[in-house]
């Protein structure tokens, strides 16, 4: 796990001096990402630079110092991540007539361009991964990204120089680099929470796709990156040719390609661990982990003093079953509140799952004891384990069997009225007729979701009820001054996967924007924060190409997801450690804005700061901050991604 850097200033603007001290430069400023060594390589008559920051997992010597040049002195290469069945690709290699001398896994992926090429190469790649490669004989700069997005790559064009990093604060220190905020970007941001590829916050720099890789000559004016791997045919193929097993089979079928994933990720030259919220899908991974070891399983979890956000218990139950050396740590507004000024930093980029702060803690608390952690990350989308999916295929069941004339008709009716007249007439109900409605009056946001309900009334199809229900703020160009939103996969019907249910048009839409630029980005940044290596074993391709094989009844069943998922862990655990209602990573920042945050969070929404910074419509933030603190209203999600974007620009302007 590393940190990569690199240009190529096709203009040579820039002195054969001060090429390396500029990629070092940039190179230093993701020295978390790999603080073991670093280095840098660069050709002055091309004006290539490329640079690297080390963490080291595999062979950790000298011999797997980066960047790296092949043995027929043809590919030089920086790369983040790890190719986990590089042994295989190695003993393939060695018999084709190529000599090694690491143990390194980057070694193999230059010999494997030598042998295959650069794109046939990477079809072969079982890992997570983020490389940049210049050919030296063709003269040509490869950018690739691993399947599902694991690992961040931004690029973009600075006049005729090609900039890349894995981060963006290192794409600033480069001395050409004078670009503007992105509003279309920024709108996407407050509708999702993230910002989802091929965006960035920045206009210019983007993020490579998953499963994609962009090759440049230094002439062509804009080049497009390759698919080389695309979940879309993936879903869509999956569903065509299902799995023809029982539902015996499948298990087994999923089991063995689990241990694998999970074998193939415990290969590591440094301590190794595993994240444990107690759910489904950390408890799966390290169950197949502990059945996999000869000595305990180090296991980390976080918990919470509030009751309703606490799975610590889960964790350590299922810790004690298995036998783990389990650890864990409970958040408190203060461990949150020291947290909050490194968001901005660490995310690089707005960034606003409120999950990000104990993410990073039980990231913090796991570097104490491990360099490398597994985690269950992906087997919500994977197998429909979000309750979300049902609930809202359920909705749209019971919406579409009133005809859409009526639909209309009620939905315009209900969308009429105010979200704040429906609360004073809910409100007045409750407090008028007591009793059993009585309740009503202490309802917060009815309105709002009443609104909600009258727009999804109005809607001829699930795919755009499944957006706006995802949706934070509905309308952000009306926040955002100055934008037009970029469609994405959520909106794009060219983008979908042709698959065969609703429920499945939501899986997919989740693991090509949710999955790779909240869940993973959230991982990686949390993880790389504190020099710690997060690897991902549902994300082996051969577990995500087998899932979508498998038929929706083996994964959503009985009004419950992952089923499967399940049904193989029974096989590790009881079953009083495996059914019980999914809580998710969510923290109380509803509770915390209104207490230990709140003067933070007031000084960031000043609307005099707003009105000066003139990205953001004041009016409607300062509504939405007064109704949370006062308690009418609930709109802390709302909140937190106009602070986060509020505390990014803070700490970067």
């Amino acid at each position: 796990m590393c940190g990569i850097v690199g240009f190529w200033d096709i203009s040579r603007q820039i002195s054969n001096e001060k090429l390396p001290e500029i990629v070092q430069q940039m190179a230093n400023a993701i020295v978390y990402r790999g603080p073991d060594s670093t280095g840098n390589w660069v050709d002055t008559d091309k004006g290539i630079a490329l640079g690297h920051q080390r963490l080291a997992i595999v062979d950790l010597s000298p011999q797997g110092h980066q960047p790296m040049i092949c043995n027929d002195d043809r590919y030089v290469i920086v790369f983040n991540g790890e190719v986990y069945n590089f042994l295989e690709l190695r003993r393939e290699l060695e018999f084709l007539g190529h000599n090694f001398r690491s143990h390194s896994d980057t070694e193999v992926m230059l010999a494997s361009f030598s042998q295959w090429g650069v794109e046939a190469a990477v079809k072969r790649f079982n890992g997570m991964f983020a490389f940049a490669v210049w050919d030296c004989e063709e003269r040509l700069l490869y950018l690739g990204r691993d399947r599902l997005g694991e690992k961040p790559l931004y690029y973009g064009w600075v006049g005729k120089t090609l900039l890349f990093a894995s981060e963006l604060k290192a794409l600033k220190v480069h001395p050409d680099f004078q670009v503007e905020i992105n509003r279309d970007a920024l709108a996407l941001f407050l509708r999702l929470g993230y910002i989802p590829a091929p965006h960035s916050i920045y206009q210019g720099i983007f993020k490579l796709s998953p499963g994609s890789l962009l090759c440049w000559d230094g002439v062509s004016d804009n080049p497009q990156a390759q698919v080389y791997w695309s979940a879309k045919e993936v879903a869509e193929s999956g569903v065509k040719q299902q799995f023809q097993g029982n539902e015996f089979e499948a298990v087994i079928e999923l089991e063995k390609l689990l241990l694998n994933a999970v074998k193939m990720r415990m290969i590591a030259d440094v301590p190794l661990g595993a994240f444990l919220s107690g759910g489904i899908d950390s408890s799966t991974i390290v169950s197949l982990m502990q059945a996999q070891s000869n000595q305990a399983v180090k296991t980390f979890s976080i918990g919470f003093h509030e009751k309703a956000y606490d799975e610590a218990p889960y964790a350590k139950a299922v810790a004690k079953y298995l036998g783990t050396e389990h650890t864990e740590f409970y958040v408190t507004p203060e461990s949150a509140l020291d947290v909050i000024p490194k968001l901005p930093s660490l995310y690089d980029e707005p960034f606003s799952d409120p999950s990000q702060i104990p993410t990073f803690l039980v990231s913090q608390l796991a570097k104490q004891y491990v360099t490398v952690a597994l985690s269950g990350d992906g087997g919500d989308e994977l197998f429909g384990g979000y309750s979300r999916y049902l609930v809202t295929d359920n909705l749209w069941k019971k919406v579409n069997y009133i005809p859409q004339i009526i639909r209309n008709l009620t939905g315009q009716s209900l969308t009429a009225t105010s979200p704040e007249i429906w609360n004073l007439c809910l409100n007045f109900v409750g407090n008028t007729l007591g009793n059993k409605l009585s309740s009503l009056s202490k309802l917060k946001n009815q309105g709002d979701k009443i609104n909600q309900i009258g727009e999804v009334l109005k809607l001829s199809h699930p795919e755009p009820m499944y957006a706006r229900l995802t949706s934070h703020w509905k309308n952000p160009e009306q926040i955002v001054i100055g934008s037009s939103e970029p469609t994405t996969a959520f909106t794009d019907r060219e983008s979908w996967a042709r698959v065969s249910s609703f429920l499945e048009h939501m899986m997919f839409v989740d693991t090509v924007t949710y999955l790779p630029d909240d869940i993973l980005v959230k991982v990686d940044r949390a993880n790389m924060g504190v020099s710690l290596e997060g690897r991902i074993p549902f994300l082996d391709h051969r577990v995500v190409e087998f899932a979508w094989q498998t038929p929706l009844s083996m994964k959503v069943s009985n009004g419950q997801g992952k089923w499967l998922l399940r049904e193989l862990l029974r096989k590790y655990l009881p079953n009083n450690l495996i059914d019980r209602p999914k809580m998710g990573f969510s923290v109380p920042i509803d509770i915390w804005l209104r207490g230990p945050l709140r003067e933070w969070a007031e000084s960031l929404l000043d609307e005099n700061l707003l009105i000066s910074q003139g990205f953001l419509n004041p009016a409607p933030i300062r509504q939405k901050w007064k109704e949370h603190i006062t308690g009418v209203r609930e709109w802390h999600f709302y909140l937190w991604d106009v602070l986060m974007f509020q505390a990014w620009l803070q700490d970067n302007y």
